[in-house]
């Protein structure tokens, strides 16, 4: 999803595919922060409300605003690493 984003030829997909790779990243990091965060009061409601932000039709919507500022600059710097890591697995399998 990355690469089609950052790939020169920009279609509609764009804004549906940054929300997947935000809605990837929270999943990941949920994933080792729920035994915790399921304690505090209305949790399930921000997380809501989280995702509805990052789904809302404005131009400041979160998965624009997450995928901008952390998400983009971090492949960028080691993006060279996970193709290296994908190709080896290519020719592994």
């Amino acid at each position: 999803s990355i690469k089609a984003i950052e790939s020169s030829s920009k279609e509609d997909d764009t804004t549906w595919l940054t929300y997947w790779v935000v809605y990837g990243v929270f999943s990941i990091a949920e994933a080792f922060s729920d035994i915790f965060l399921y304690w505090f009061p209305f949790y399930y409601a921000g997380k809501c409300l989280f995702l509805v932000w990052c789904m809302a039709p404005v131009t400041w919507n979160g998965s624009q605003v997450l995928y901008q500022n952390f998400v983009r600059p971090y492949f960028l710097k080691h993006h060279q690493a996970v193709d290296n890591v994908l190709g080896d697995l290519g020719t592994k399998a």
